[in-house]
C-alpha cells in the first residue's frame, strides 16, 4: 500500500506519524471517507468543502484543497481496486501532551483500503447515549470517534450494523456513521441539522434527489416509520429491516427503493454533483 503523508507517496512501512501528533494524543483532528469507484472519487467537491468547514470548526487552518486532490489522486492511481474507502485525515500536527497546540504545522495523510457493496438492507439499534445537540464539535466530522466506537460496538453485540442516538432533548438525530431517514404516510423525511448530526454528503445529496423533508422527530418515529434507511459514503442508500427488537420488511419498501434507485442512477451519472 502506498500512502500521501505530508507532501509525498511513502510505502506503508515509512509512513510514520509523530507519537507526539495531537490527532493522536487528543484527538484533535478531522477526516472524510470518500468512495472510490474504479480509482475515481465520488463527490470529492463536496467531501472537501465540509474537510474546510471541519477545519474552520476546529480552528485548524484550512486544508490546501489543491494538494489533498493531488494526494487523493497519487494514492488512487498507486492502490488500484474496483471499490475503495480513500480516507483524508488532518490533525492539528506535532503538539504538547496537552490541550494545546504546537506551531509545526498541520498534518495531513491520504489512504486507500479496499471495501465491498453493502447488503441492500441491514439492522440497526438504538442507543442509551445522546448526541449533543449544542457541543463545541456538533457537525464537524472530528477524528474523536471514541463514542462512536462504543456505541457501534453495542451495536454489533446485539446483530446490527449501526447504532441510531437521540439527542439531548429525545429527538431522532444520527448513526455512528450514517444519518437515517424515515418514511410517514409515504414521505420521507430526516432530521434536521439543528439535531445536531452531521451535514452527511450523501444525505445532502438523498434530500435533493428524492425531496426528502428535514423533519424534528422524536427518536420513538422508529416504532412507527412505515420505513427506514440509512445514507452514508459507502452505504449510499441502505434499507433497514429491524429497528432494535422491530421488523420491518426484509427487503427495501416500495419508498426506499425507489431512493435506492434515483441514488444509483443519479450517483453513477455525476462523479461529481
Amino acid at each position: 500500500m502506498r500512502i500521501w503523508l505530508d507532501g509525498g507517496l511513502r510505502d506503508i512501512e515509512s509512513a510514520r506519524v509523530s507519537v507526539l501528533d495531537h490527532g493522536l494524543t487528543v484527538g484533535d483532528g478531522i477526516f472524510e471517507t470518500v468512495k472510490a469507484v474504479d480509482g475515481k472519487p465520488f463527490a470529492l467537491t463536496r467531501h472537501l468543502d465540509r474537510l474546510t468547514r471541519s477545519a474552520r470548526g476546529l480552528g485548524l487552518p484550512d486544508p490546501d484543497q489543491d494538494e489533498v486532490r493531488r494526494a487523493c489522486a497519487a494514492v488512487l492511481e498507486a492502490n488500484p481496486m474496483p471499490l475503495g474507502r480513500l480516507r483524508v485525515t488532518y490533525t492539528g500536527g506535532h503538539g504538547p501532551l496537552g490541550s494545546d497546540r504546537g506551531d509545526q504545522g498541520a498534518t495531513l495523510v491520504v489512504a486507500l483500503g479496499a471495501t465491498s457493496r453493502r447488503p441492500d438492507s441491514t439492522a440497526a439499534v438504538t442507543v442509551p447515549w445522546t448526541r449533543n445537540e449544542r457541543g463545541a464539535l456538533t457537525g464537524l466530522k472530528t477524528t474523536s470517534y471514541a463514542e462512536n466506537v462504543v456505541a457501534l460496538a453495542h451495536a454489533h453485540r446485539h446483530g446490527a450494523s449501526e447504532a441510531l442516538f437521540g439527542n439531548t432533548v429525545g429527538q431522532l438525530c444520527e448513526g455512528t456513521g450514517s444519518n437515517v431517514f424515515v418514511v410517514l404516510d409515504g414521505e420521507i423525511h430526516t432530521p434536521p441539522l439543528a439535531s445536531g448530526c452531521l451535514a452527511g454528503v450523501t444525505r445532502a445529496l438523498a434530500v435533493e434527489w428524492t425531496g426528502a423533508k428535514e423533519t424534528d422527530l422524536p427518536l420513538d418515529v422508529l416504532d412507527r416509520a412505515e420505513e427506514v434507511f440509512l445514507t452514508s459514503t459507502l452505504r449510499d442508500v441502505q434499507a433497514v429491516h429491524r429497528v432494535d427488537d422491530r421488523q420491518l420488511p426484509g427487503t427495501a419498501g416500495p419508498v426506499t427503493a425507489k431512493a435506492m434507485r434515483i441514488f444509483d442512477e443519479r450517483s453513477g451519472d455525476d462523479l461529481d454533483p
